[in-house]
């Protein structure tokens, strides 16, 4: 049964009647080059970056809602996707009586988060092929619970959930329906962003540290309506996202025929790699991946870890995760990267 979304009823009250900082960038927004700057305390002598970045990132936000074809008040930009994470718990979450939903195993930062603003986190484990039952998630929500995070493709299992599942998921979960797509780039499905305008509950977020291999700057994007968009610029630090970060994000999103053909590279660097794993003894299975990584499970992985680690090859142990015993997660190299990996990988006898 499709609920109705009423998006005043999930926002914090503290955060309804906030009155948000205003910097003195935010009370002088021209483009005038030429005005002399007596406002924000700054240093008057120039470094480059003596003056504070632009607080609502315009420049920027035209450029990228050029790119994913959105209106740029449908954008929010953090500190990486972290801080827009924590936005969202900050926003609609209030400590020691809400809830969130995770489907496990999935990115470890909504648990922390969660942890980390008294929110009590609801796991729900996902299927031994790692996919959703709605039903499932569905009973598990209460009356506390206001938010659920779908990571799709997911983090560490590398999969994506079916379009149907999240669909329904968005119509009958009463909350708002978080969808990290930190990785989606790497996948031949489209983006959720195709359909934000369908549902008011739908929170998108995104990354440049992946398929735009710009992890050093941590800039992260958020997509939703222009009402939950405006709730979170009411609670983000006025210069959340700094010059460097704006001016390399820029430069890279002008850059998007390259960063593309990068893309394919390491989609068939993946095809190969996983093509190579197959063909060992010692590794039991490859689950499918539409990430710029693989979850395979071993024979022996702590076993595995091990002699990668002394060879100088660092992969992470997921073992310890639910449905992800005796597996590691490979991040797609560059093509000696693999084939050193894979050399390393043949010396072991099961």
């Amino acid at each position: 049964m499709e609920v109705k979304f009423n998006l005043s009823a999930f926002v914090r009250s503290s955060i309804s009647t906030l009155k948000p900082y205003s910097s003195a960038r935010d009370e002088f927004d021209s483009d005038d080059m030429s005005a002399i700057l007596l406002d924000a305390n700054e240093n008057a002598f120039s470094t480059g970056l003596n003056r504070y970045p632009d607080p609502h990132q315009r420049v920027l936000k035209d450029k990228l809602a050029e790119i994913k074809q959105i209106p740029t008040e449908n954008i929010l930009l953090g500190n990486g996707s972290d801080e827009v994470l924590d936005l969202l718990f900050r926003a609609f979450c209030e400590p020691a009586k809400s809830s969130i939903i995770t489907l496990i195993p999935t990115y470890g930062m909504y648990d922390v988060l969660s942890q980390i603003n008294a929110v009590e986190n609801i796991e729900v484990p996902l299927s031994s092929s790692f996919q959703v039952d709605v039903d499932i998630i569905l009973s598990a929500v209460n009356f506390t619970t206001k938010m659920l995070f779908i990571c799709s493709p997911n983090n560490p299992s590398g999969n994506t959930f079916s379009e149907k599942s999240v669909t329904r998921l968005l119509k009958e979960f009463k909350g708002l329906v978080i969808i990290d797509e930190a990785y989606i780039d790497f996948s031949d499905k489209e983006s959720w962003l195709k359909r934000l305008g369908e549902f008011p509950n739908l929170v998108i977020t995104q990354t440049m540290s992946k398929a735009w291999g710009m992890a050093g700057i941590r800039l992260g994007f958020c997509f939703a309506s222009p009402q939950i968009i405006s709730i979170l610029k009411k609670i983000k630090p006025p210069y959340n996202v700094n010059e460097l970060t704006q001016k390399y994000a820029l430069k890279q999103l002008n850059n998007v025929v390259d960063v593309q053909h990068k893309i394919r590279l390491l989609k068939e660097y993946r095809r190969l790699l996983i093509t190579a794993l197959n063909k060992i003894d010692s590794v039991d299975f490859i689950y499918p991946s539409e990430t710029n990584f693989l979850l395979a499970r071993f024979k022996d992985a702590q076993r595995m870890y091990d002699v990668l680690r002394k060879a100088g090859i660092v992969v992470r142990n997921r073992s310890s995760l639910k449905g992800c015993e005796n597996c590691l997660r490979i991040t797609v190299g560059a093509k000696e990267e693999n084939e050193q990996l894979i050399k390393i990988i043949r010396t072991v006898n099961v």
